[in-house]
């Protein structure tokens, strides 16, 4: 296979409301945390348990209002989308953060 591909797919529970960012001409992005479950049986105690994964979901521009206006903390949703990783510098510290740049959600509520 000569290509790439860079596709999320992420079905879970929002972990807080969707924040705005507006910008001039019209332009606006959407952040807000999904969580996601996994849920397996530990061999030795037999007891169930259940670990949850944060990722943090970038949206743009009409998908971002859309959100903002119909989703809320607690929602279901399908996510499509892209990985990224952005690095900034702070005090003298590179910092990394990883988003899931979604283009397709489904709000499943």
């Amino acid at each position: 296979m000569s290509g790439t591909i860079n596709k999320v797919i992420l079905i879970g529970h929002l972990g807080d409301e969707v924040k705005m960012n507006y910008f001039e001409g019209g332009n606006c992005i959407g952040r807000f945390p999904v969580a996601t479950n996994e849920t397996y049986t530990n061999r030795q105690t037999g007891e169930r348990v259940t670990t949850t994964e944060w990722h943090n979901v970038v949206v743009r521009n009409k998908l971002a209002e859309l959100c903002e206006k119909y989703l809320s903390k607690g929602d279901r949703v399908y996510a499509e989308g892209r990985i990224k990783t952005r690095q900034w510098e702070q005090e003298g510290t590179k910092r990394y953060t990883t988003e899931i740049h979604a283009q397709d959600m489904t709000f499943l509520n």
